[in-house]
């Protein structure tokens, strides 16, 4: 079983030709809610990668919101602890996404920001717990070494980014990252390879956008090249890639086939508008991994140039 513990929102989703300017007013094209939240949309994504019992520990308010967003994560089978605060709203995301798929957004945290250490389950018979920093760092703080002390491998997404405590760095067995995030944890600048090094966790992944990613253990560094889609809303495709990587790894995958079979359903995640609505199912990631040719060693070549790697 894997435990995701974390935030969840509802996102309220303009798209626009262009993300606004400070100041600017920009006409929008469209406007949909969706269920969202770093913690569900992982928690759904590891759940829709099938084959492993997905649980999610998160905190909403009593309002209308939080029914939404647990409609979805029933209909994806995730099995919820909820923590229902009555003092705050459900948390919300503000996202701007622009005709070519990229997007903006600023999250109002509401319930999340009432996630405490003692709301934690048992942990008994979870292998993996997977973590972001959407909620308190206290409280993931106190998730990662409640489970890295009961044997658990703990997974931390550390977004959004900020820097990160060494007593909390030492908790986690896996971090994941994108470029600007690896840069805020490293605390220095320098080549993707570089900054790898630096973070003292076992395993570092980071994300490279539609470049593919990079893995560092401590014996090798690892690289998986992008697949290429249409890309129409990359709001989710972070959370995919997490949620898919860790049940990959819950299922038994070695690092390289499970870096490969996230990055395939992270960039199937930009296909389609919203988050959690865009996620794929296992299926699907299948039959996407088996009409790809793999990566030539050039294009391999190219991306551990990119990050550094001699």
């Amino acid at each position: 079983m894997i435990l995701v513990a974390g935030s969840s929102n509802l996102d309220f989703v303009v798209r626009a030709e262009r993300i606004p300017c400070p100041g600017e007013t920009v006409l929008g094209q469209g406007f949909r809610t969706f269920p969202g939240g770093k913690g569900a949309n992982q928690a759904v994504a590891c759940a829709r990668a099938g084959g492993i019992i997905t649980h999610f520990l998160t905190a909403v308010g009593v309002d209308d919101f939080a029914s939404t967003i647990e409609a979805s994560l029933r209909g994806a089978g995730v099995v919820s602890h909820v923590v229902r605060c009555p003092t705050e709203p459900t948390g919300c995301a503000f996202i701007c996404v622009t005709i070519e798929g990229e997007n903006a957004i600023t999250v109002a945290p509401g319930a999340n920001s009432q996630l405490r250490a003692e709301h934690l389950p048992a942990l008994a018979g979870f292998s993996h717990v997977l973590l972001q920093l959407e909620t308190p760092l206290s409280t993931v703080a106190a998730y990662a070494r409640a489970a890295h002390q009961q044997g658990a491998v703990v997974v931390l997404n550390a977004a959004p980014a900020q820097a990160l405590p060494h007593d909390v760095l030492d908790a986690v067995d896996i971090l994941v990252v994108n470029e600007g995030e690896l840069a805020t944890v490293a605390g220095k600048q320098g080549s993707v390879a570089d900054c790898l090094l630096h973070v003292r966790v076992p395993t570092v992944v980071v994300t490279l956008g539609a470049r593919g990613c990079c893995a560092r253990t401590a014996q090798e560094f690892v690289v998986q090249p992008g697949f290429t889609v249409n890309a129409v809303d990359t709001t989710a495709a972070g959370d995919t890639f997490c949620g898919v990587f860790v049940a990959a790894l819950g299922q038994g995958s070695d690092l390289r086939q499970a870096l490969r079979i996230a990055s395939a359903a992270g960039a199937m995640a930009c296909e389609l508008p919203g988050a959690q609505v865009s996620i794929p199912h296992a299926s699907d990631v299948t039959l996407f991994l088996a009409r790809q040719a793999e990566h030539s060693a050039t294009s391999v070549q190219a991306l551990r140039h990119y990050c550094g790697i001699g």
